[in-house]
């Protein structure tokens, strides 16, 4: 690292590094600037686009002929090069951010009726008393149901600027009148993390979906909370976490490094290094932390489990990451599109590129968990292939290697009974979602009174409710069968996580999930060692 100028602002490294989700520094190029106006190239493709626009003997589209070709030339540059279409943009960038404006609900349309899921934790619907299974028949006087218009068109609705007011008239079981609510529009929180709370006595456990806005911000109160419960270790789950908001990343990374030591370096195209400290006095420098990756643990997530691997800081456990290490910058097309385009890489603080090759194209690149499945890695630690000209050590002595993802320090095999991973599968997919919703739909008046603790103390999961999942795969044309015997162990315990979600949230849901989760019985085993 000698004779690189050290940079202590980890917002000169705010710049994207998820898979499709990256949001960074905007760069809005003037279509007059003589950069491009002289560029014979791009002459060349305007001259062809006017050409089609007024000499093709059809009328054609040819905004859809540009996309096509924006979208070409990025397969050719790498796989996370990608284009936004000006119908998609605010829907992505939504996603990224840390909250949005709205009353605050989720919610099906049922039989052209808005049904809400649930209120969501810290909207303005919850706190004034909007539950699971009202339907919102009217806003501001105008008809709701029986409209055959899509979600999108019913979110206009509910969706609105700040501090504006919507009056609701809703219909509740059980109450024969209708209900008015006068909601006044407001920041609905979209958290980042998903899950906190305590394992065992000593080890606390916070799990994190993606990189947003306010991931940090949420993180840190996690932390602060779980060590008021006396929390001295940290499970740090980060499987199934593509990346997101790089700053977002390094600022939790350096709740457990200590001051002055390197995070994260990247490189561009002319060569330039920008490197990124730890610089302030962490929460965490004094605990043990435990991070859980997986083969979907990408990007942002791979620069904390490296920058901690690198640093001889906690122990890496799960299996090998991703493996995408390259960095984009958003950068805005002038008619409200945008193209993320990759700008640089990065390197962990030993000098491991993380980023898996891509020079075969990008159909294999995105099929390289098939090729790892098939070669025995998520079985066994020894299938996993490294290029020992890649080798690295740690300060403390660790060997460590680039060229694609990080491999844990402690290896846990993926469980591949694959009706598990069917179930897995209709879970994380919402496909339980629905049915979920029509069992709660039955008893709305029980299941919105009952506390956690009567909750888990007082559902079951019945053969009959079980026997009806059936039933409703096979009427949404899905050809699994949830119900084979070796596995209602697992159907029930998946179908009361969902239950719990609609009801009390991600937290609950995660907890359900981590009962008997291999990973996590890892990482308690060994903490319990010391």
């Amino acid at each position: 690292m000698k004779g690189r100028n050290k940079i202590y602002t980890p917002l000169l490294l705010s710049i994207a590094c998820a898979v499709g989700l990256i949001l960074g520094t905007r760069l809005n190029f003037d279509p007059s600037d003589e950069l491009f106006s002289a560029n014979p190239k791009k002459q060349k493709l305007n001259r062809l686009i006017d050409y089609i626009d007024y000499e093709y003997v059809d009328d054609v589209n040819t905004d859809s002929i540009v996309d096509v070709t924006v979208n070409k030339i990025l397969e050719n540059l790498d796989p996370h090069s990608v284009y936004i279409p000006k119908n998609e943009y605010a829907r992505v960038t939504e996603n990224m951010k840390g909250d949005f404006v709205g009353i605050g609900v989720s919610f099906y349309n049922i039989q052209d009726t808005i049904v809400v899921i649930k209120a969501l934790e810290g909207g303005p619907s919850e706190r004034i008393g909007i539950r699971g299974g009202d339907r919102i028949l009217y806003a501001n006087g105008q008809q709701l149901f029986n409209l055959d218009i899509s979600e999108d068109s019913i979110t206009t609705h509910l969706k609105g600027k700040a501090n504006t007011k919507v009056t609701l008239k809703v219909l509740r079981k059980g109450i024969e009148d209708l209900l008015t609510f006068k909601i006044k529009r407001g920041k609905v929180p979209l958290k980042s993390v998903d899950a906190s709370y305590m394992l065992t006595d000593n080890l606390g456990y916070i799990k994190i979906d993606r990189f947003s806005e306010t991931t940090f911000k949420e993180f840190s109160k996690a932390i602060k909370d779980l060590k008021a419960k006396g929390a001295k270790e940290i499970a740090l789950d980060l499987r199934d976490n593509p990346g997101g908001y790089l700053s977002e990343a390094i600022n939790i990374a350096d709740e457990f490094i200590k001051d002055d030591q390197l995070i994260l370096f990247t490189k561009n195209k002319s060569g330039a290094i920008e490197e990124t400290y730890a610089q302030r006095k962490g929460s965490f420098e004094n605990g043990k932390v435990y991070v859980l990756i997986n083969e979907n643990s990408a990007s942002a997530s791979e620069v904390v489990a490296g920058a901690l691997q690198d640093n001889d800081v906690g122990t890496i456990v799960g299996r090998r990451s991703y493996g995408k290490g390259l960095v984009q910058r958003e950068m805005e097309l002038g008619d409200g599109s945008a193209v993320r385009l990759t700008i640089a890489r990065y390197y962990t603080p030993t000098g491991r590129s993380i980023q898996k090759p891509y020079e075969n194209g990008n159909e294999s690149y995105f099929n390289d968990y098939m090729r790892r499945y098939k070669n025995g890695e998520m079985n066994n630690v020894d299938s996993i292939e490294v290029n020992d000209s890649l080798r690295y050590i740690t300060p403390g002595g660790k060997i460590v290697y680039g060229g694609g993802g990080i491999i844990p320090d402690i290896f846990v095999p993926k469980d591949t009974d694959s009706e598990k991973e069917k179930l897995t599968f209709l879970l994380r997919g919402g496909y339980m979602s629905r049915f979920v919703f029509s069992i709660l739909e039955k008893n709305r008046e029980y299941y919105n009174s009952i506390s956690k603790e009567d909750f888990r103390k007082e559902i079951r999961i019945t053969n009959e409710m079980m026997r009806d999942f059936d039933i409703y795969l096979s009427q949404m044309n899905i050809g699994v069968k949830a119900t084979s015997e070796s596995h209602k162990p697992l159907l029930k315990k998946y179908l009361k996580a969902e239950i719990a979600q609609q009801l009390f949230g991600t937290n609950a849901f995660e907890r359900f999930l981590n009962e008997d989760d291999r990973i996590i019985q890892k990482v308690i085993e060994l903490s319990n060692e010391k």
